[in-house]
């Protein structure tokens, strides 16, 4: 079987809004100041000894930014 690859034009794209957890609650990181948002981009994740899935990478968030954009 062989899969078909859409393509899109950036006007036919849908802004994918991304939250976090912030002091309890969460939040939109678009609504962050410019300080939380360097915090944000510069966390590292936590990962359990002996976790068997892989995870995708997390992306740069100055390369989020420039993709959706």
């Amino acid at each position: 079987m062989s899969r078909s690859t859409i393509h899109l034009d950036d006007a036919e794209r849908t802004r994918c809004e991304i939250w976090t957890r912030v002091m309890g609650y969460h939040r939109p990181i678009d609504s962050f100041n410019a300080g939380k948002r360097a915090e944000h981009a510069e966390r590292c994740y936590f990962r359990e000894p002996g976790e068997r899935h892989e995870r995708t990478p997390r992306l740069n968030r100055a390369e989020g930014l420039q993709q959706a954009a």
